[in-house]
């Protein structure tokens, strides 16, 4: 059966695994490593990554895991966080990022 798996710090532990998915928990520092033991796992077809993992790669290493993987690599907003950034601001950002240009919306 092919499934999702989400990869997250600790603190978002018992969310996913009460909504029926699998999950790894990691550090930032082992994120790398987390990635490869789930990529690896031919029932896995979508992955998800916590986005406050990220700081453990780059963005040329995780870009190029998600190129060599056939399934879907996805990337999970950090939860929000007092003075956090609005939704807005968050989409602006992902625009950016994607198409290297800012846009006003």
């Amino acid at each position: 059966m092919k499934r999702i798996v989400f990869i997250t710090l600790g603190d978002a532990r018992p969310g996913f695994a009460l909504a029926g998915f699998q999950q790894h928990t990691s550090t930032i520092a082992g994120v790398e490593e987390a990635l490869h033991e789930v990529l690896a796992d031919p029932e896995t077809r979508v992955a998800v990554v916590d986005e406050r993992l990220l700081a453990g790669l780059t963005e040329e290493r995780f870009k190029e895991m998600g190129a060599r993987w056939p399934g879907v690599l996805v990337v999970l907003p950090a939860p929000e966080q007092r003075g956090a950034e609005s939704g807005e601001d968050y989409a602006l950002r992902i625009i950016r990022k994607a198409i290297g240009y800012h846009v006003r919306l």
